[in-house]
């Protein structure tokens, strides 16, 4: 069993314990590393989420805002590209635009170039929502990162860049 010093026990900590306890054959460094990050997700989701609801919008919408703006001027997607960023169905996307339509953050427009085709683009009203928004959403990722300094917030980026590419990838 591996010795941690109390004040540093955090909940993985203590179910990594119980394993060790009950299965001291199991190597579980795999479980405290993504143990960690699912709950890391988790807080961070619930943050973010916090941090858009005071514009009105919630994650899913968050995120069609953000791939517009990204996108560069002149804001505008269509909408199977949109549904490929974000890894929706249509359907699934048809509903977050009717909703952001509705609230005056974008407008679907005929494609010039193809009739059976739309174009989504922010209105002024949306630009200046997500760009509010995502400095928000920025601010409560900041905030959590405070308790690291600059290069172990460095670090803990190109170990989690690696891990990333190690999983969905494959080896190279």
């Amino acid at each position: 069993m591996n010795a941690r010093p109390e004040q540093r026990k955090d909940p993985v900590d203590a179910i990594i314990d119980q394993w060790a306890t009950v299965r001291p054959d199991l190597d579980t460094r795999a479980m405290e590393v993504f143990g960690r990050i699912h709950r890391l997700s988790r807080a961070m989701s619930d943050r973010s989420e916090k941090a858009y609801a005071r514009f009105g919008i919630g994650r899913g919408e968050f995120d069609v805002l953000a791939t517009l703006r990204r996108s560069g001027e002149p804001y505008t997607l269509s909408p199977r590209q949109l549904s490929a960023t974000l890894m929706l169905t249509t359907g699934g996307m048809t509903g977050r635009l009717d909703k952001l339509e509705r609230s005056g953050l974008l407008r679907r427009s005929p494609d010039p170039h193809d009739r059976r085709g739309l174009h989504v683009t922010l209105t002024d009203k949306g630009l200046e929502l997500i760009d509010q928004a995502v400095g928000a959403g920025l601010a409560a990722q900041t905030e959590a990162l405070s308790g690291l300094d600059t290069e172990q917030a460095g670090q803990l980026a190109e170990l989690l860049r690696e891990l990333l590419r190690t999983t969905e990838g494959g080896r190279d």
